[in-house]
């Protein structure tokens, strides 16, 4: 029954609520719990896989250019990145943690409840620019009259491929990507995420909390 209905008619029969509201919070800690633990179920394991391949690349090309050498790998992933330098390529390739990668998730995709996330395996929210790849229509028009599109992936492992990929390329994230050469401490990393939203160091304290309250950080290695 309806929760409204089912509280009118306890209060107009005059019967005790009190039971009534605190089984009604239980329901709602359980629902917030299950949507929690169904995100980690989906979520912890692809971030993890993405996470150590992009890792071991990082570690690869790190040693290769300790030692003074380079390699073709390394002379094409120059190109890709369009990195400066040996160091602005470290830090476009060195993935940050994978507590902050699952908090973002987490916020973008509401708990992986979101019509991007169950219809377009869109995790991070993000947009798309071209029409020649795949994409889905927000329910929303920009302005009242813009269709916003939002890329769509085969697979959660593709999104959050594609996430990383937009964290190492874009110019708003250069301060991110040396913070996270710097440092592996999420919360000092996190810093750099001022320019990912419109809420600014808002976000930045958004992200740390749901870190912090959830503690994202056991699954960093």
């Amino acid at each position: 029954m309806d929760f409204l209905l089912t509280l009118l008619l306890l209060l107009n029969n005059k019967l005790d609520t009190t039971h009534f509201f605190q089984e009604e919070k239980k329901i709602k800690n359980v629902s917030v719990s299950n949507k929690k633990k169904h995100f980690l179920s989906l979520m912890v394991v692809p971030v993890e896989d993405v996470h150590q391949k992009l890792m071991n690349r990082y570690e690869r090309v790190l040693k290769t250019l300790a030692d003074g050498n380079t390699t073709v790998e390394i002379e094409n992933l120059k190109k890709e990145y369009r990195a400066k330098d040996n160091e602005d390529l470290l830090a476009r390739l060195k993935p940050h943690p994978v507590s902050i990668t699952l908090a973002q998730a987490a916020m973008e995709s509401s708990w992986a409840t979101s019509r991007f996330f169950k219809e377009a395996n869109n995790v991070f929210g993000m947009w798309s620019s071209n029409s020649r790849e795949k994409r889905i229509a927000a329910a929303e028009k920009r302005d009242g009259n813009t269709t916003i599109w939002l890329r769509r992936f085969d697979t959660i492992e593709d999104s959050i491929r594609a996430y990383y990929e937009l964290i190492s390329k874009a110019k708003p994230y250069a301060k991110f990507r040396k913070l996270r050469l710097e440092s592996d401490n999420p919360y000092i990393i996190t810093q750099g995420l001022d320019k990912y939203s419109e809420l600014g160091q808002t976000y930045v304290n958004k992200i740390n909390s749901v870190i912090r309250h959830n503690n994202f950080t056991k699954y960093d290695k």
